[in-house]
């Protein structure tokens, strides 16, 4: 017999530092003396807002004032399932309190232990480590100047993950574009992913992680050892289940609209992005015909942001 569905409502609370809000279970409830994202079960009639809000109330004295969806997570314990709906709260009222009694502890992401949480949790610290815009590099990579000219432009706007596309570029020629793309981006404080068309794992260890094609990605047995941040390109549900197997950090999801660049591609639409998305658990970026007028709806839908190229890249060079 299947166990019933536990649906929570769980936040991932903010402060002005980016830090996070996590507090630790009771020994004696399950998965006692783990730290988890504060939040419980959806009360008969509840929406996800409105038990977000009960919780927050209960458990720390605070109310949300601006929050988004971050991630949805089904995960299958032993003796129960529950249905994760995780919200990131970027503005609250109040000053945190336990006011069950419960140890509470603000954390970096990047701080955060993936073995001190339950395992439902665990996809939610790869959401919270990653940003919601995601930049693949552009055009005209043989033209280092100006494409290394773009780059900057792309960056003081604040970008934070950057793919290094240049699949026209020989390997030696894109090494060396690489060893300067990552000085700006260490310069900015952004992270740099590599993807080769062939032997991702001759790369291996040369920027802040490998970024797979999807005939990559299907002829993976097994994670790549020392890859740091991994994701994969992925078009249907197959690709995506086998990122979330092999426990990828993020997928890219694509066409989700349609696009100049491939215009013959039938594009997903957000429905079936939506749909797709929910049955694997892992941050998973919308691609293809998107922008920024998209980021919202790509999190209501169930993504954790948008990638693209033509929505960061600049067209054109920066006059003098």
């Amino acid at each position: 017999m299947t166990a019933k569905l536990i649906h929570v409502a769980a936040a991932a609370i903010e402060d002005d530092q980016g830090r996070i809000l996590i507090s630790k279970r009771h020994a004696h409830v399950h998965q006692g003396g783990l730290w988890e994202f504060p939040g419980g079960k959806l009360e008969s009639g509840e929406t996800v807002s409105q038990a977000l809000q009960r919780e927050l109330l209960e458990e720390l004295n605070v109310t949300s004032l601006r929050s988004e969806p971050l991630i949805r997570i089904t995960h299958h314990y032993t003796d129960r399932s529950v249905l994760l709906d995780v919200h990131r709260v970027k503005e609250f009222a109040g000053s945190p309190q336990g006011m069950e009694g419960q140890p509470l502890q603000w954390l970096h992401p990047q701080q955060m232990r993936a073995e001190d949480f339950p395992a439902a949790d665990r996809p939610i610290l790869s959401a919270l480590r990653l940003p919601d815009c995601y930049l693949i590099t552009g055009h005209d990579p043989a033209q280092r100047a100006g494409f290394i000219e773009r780059l900057g432009q792309a960056l003081s706007g604040g970008l934070s993950l950057v793919q290094l596309r240049a699949h026209e570029l020989p390997d030696e020629a894109y090494r060396l574009l690489l060893e300067t793309v990552l000085i700006h981006c260490r310069n900015q404080g952004a992270r740099l992913l590599i993807n080769r068309p062939q032997y991702p794992e001759r790369w291996v260890g040369r920027a802040d992680g490998i970024h797979l094609t999807r005939y990559q990605l299907m002829a993976m047995e097994r994670r790549l050892e020392g890859a740091g941040l991994l994701g994969a390109s992925c078009h249907d549900p197959v690709e995506l289940r086998q990122a979330e197997r092999l426990g990828l950090d993020y997928a890219l999801l694509s066409p989700v609209q349609q696009t100049r660049s491939h215009p013959a591609a039938q594009p997903l639409g957000w429905e079936r992005f939506a749909r797709w998305v929910d049955d694997v658990n892992l941050p998973v970026y919308a691609l293809g015909g998107v922008g920024m007028d998209d980021l919202l709806r790509a999190k209501w839908n169930g993504g954790q942001g948008i990638a693209g190229i033509s929505g960061f890249w600049p067209s054109q060079k920066p006059k003098p």
